[in-house]
């Protein structure tokens, strides 16, 4: 029988409950990281990667896992501290106070609203390719619906739902593998069986870490394992095993698709970085040509649908996320209820779902709706990686005074330069609609200090 979490705000144990219900096993969670990502995620942006590495597309995923690794490591840290849906909404009020922590879930909420946007307008344009007499919007709002349907019907049915999409996923990739390994094994390799680790022309450091700062995007979403805490059987060492286990497992999958393509890929690395349209389909086109068209067909349908499920991770996040916040008084506090049938966020999930449409198919309608949606979806989770990795220290080593300097200091300060390389990579666009949500996020702050002065008084 399911549990019912017992959850008020921190410092107010006894609170009324939460309504949420313990029904996800360590498996359940990984699948919603997983999905989140998507099992096949460097496959969009395959041919970037592997010109700006040099051809070291697989030695670029192996140090994004590893960039990555140190924000696993601190989500583990401080979902065993504060276990609580939210995530590092909840982690910053705990390790870094009211005003930090209002301010990190406002940044992940750049992330968590849009990337399911932008995962519901890939959905729309792979099955747009497959039938095209469907529009794209139509196709996008159809997969908003859909997964909507399946959140609001309750974690459990959306997990359920989630596995087999997921088990789909994992088997075309699993056919990719072993028809690439054959091909491989007749045919022989278009490069050097080493090229992928080092590089067509020798391995460079910096085009590799250059390279990195693209990747680690493929990886946005194993976070989202945190906001499903209070719905976890063991809590929160269910979660931190999840999150450690969905990156380990993504980068496992990530070098070895990314390492058989690159061997796999006629144009050379300097080829390919002159010609930039040939990039975003250089996976579809070395699949096409390596093996065959109907493997092209399978990975685009494949994709087509996984990325609509991968929305639905985002949006049950996205949710969450908005559930915590109000609960918390920090948003509308009609967001944070709960449906007594079902045990989801209903009120948080369709909002989550209206603006996420919103969103989705104004970009359908655009022939440069993709870009402008790309542009801004990373800053927001990144800022709320730093603030997460600046949780920890305030948790452990400020408030608590730990000893132990490697976990609590070393790691997320080294986590904090990683995110901080990556943001000075992004583009400008990014840099400046995250300044400016950061900005309004402050705002709202103040307006909300302000309200709570005069409500005192």
């Amino acid at each position: 029988m399911s549990e019912r979490v017992e959850s008020a705000g921190p410092g107010r144990p006894g609170g009324p409950p939460s309504g949420l219900r313990r029904s996800l096993g360590v498996r359940d969670l990984m699948v919603y990281g997983l999905l989140f990502i998507a099992p096949m995620a460097p496959v969009g942006v395959f041919g970037v990667l592997d010109a700006k590495s040099h051809g070291a597309v697989a030695a670029v995923y192996l140090a994004a896992t590893v960039a990555m690794g140190f924000t696993a490591f601190s989500y583990a840290q401080m979902v065993r501290a504060v276990p609580r849906t939210g995530s590092v909404f909840a982690y910053a009020r705990a390790g870094l106070g009211e005003g930090p922590g209002f301010l990190a879930g406002w940044m992940a909420m750049l992330d968590y609203l849009l990337i399911p946007a932008v995962a519901y307008l890939f959905s729309g344009i792979a099955l747009h390719s497959l039938v095209p007499g469907v529009s794209r919007w139509l196709w996008t709002a159809l997969a908003v619906l859909v997964t909507t349907a399946l959140n609001l019907a309750g974690v459990r049915t959306a997990a359920l739902a989630g596995f087999a999409v997921l088990a789909l996923e994992l088997a075309v990739l699993a056919v990719f593998l072993v028809a690439a390994v054959a091909v491989l094994v007749q045919g022989g390799a278009q490069r050097g069986w080493a090229t992928p680790f080092t590089g067509v022309d020798g391995f460079s450091v910096a085009a590799v870490l250059s390279a990195v700062s693209v990747a680690v995007l493929s990886y946005l979403g194993f976070d989202a394992i945190a906001t499903f805490v209070e719905e976890a059987v063991g809590a929160s060492a269910a979660v931190a095993r999840a999150v450690l286990w969905c990156l380990l497992v993504s980068g496992v999958l990530f070098v070895a698709q990314t390492y058989l393509a690159a061997l796999l890929e006629p144009l050379t690395p300097r080829e390919l970085a002159a010609d930039p349209a040939a990039q975003g389909s250089a996976f579809y086109d070395t699949v096409e040509s390596g093996i065959g068209h109907w493997l092209h067909l399978l990975v685009a349908a494949s994709k087509a649908i996984g990325a609509a499920f991968a929305a639905l991770a985002g949006q049950a996040a996205a949710g969450r996320l908005l559930y915590a916040m109000g609960r918390e008084g920090r948003l509308p506090r009609f967001l944070g209820a709960v449906d007594p049938a079902s045990a989801a966020p209903r009120r948080a999930l369709l909002a989550a779902a209206a603006v996420t449409l919103a969103a989705a198919v104004w970009a359908a309608d655009r022939d440069d709706g993709l870009d402008q949606l790309t542009s801004v979806v990373d800053i927001g989770a990144l800022t709320a990686f730093a603030l997460l990795h600046a949780s920890v220290v305030g948790w452990y080593a400020v408030k608590h005074r730990s000893r132990d300097r490697l976990r609590h200091v070393v790691v997320p300060v080294l986590g904090i330069a990683v995110i901080g390389a990556v943001v000075y990579e992004a583009s400008r666009t990014a840099q400046l609609v995250g300044l400016v949500w950061l900005a309004a996020g402050g705002l709202v702050l103040a307006l909300q200090g302000a309200s709570a002065v005069g409500g005192r008084r």
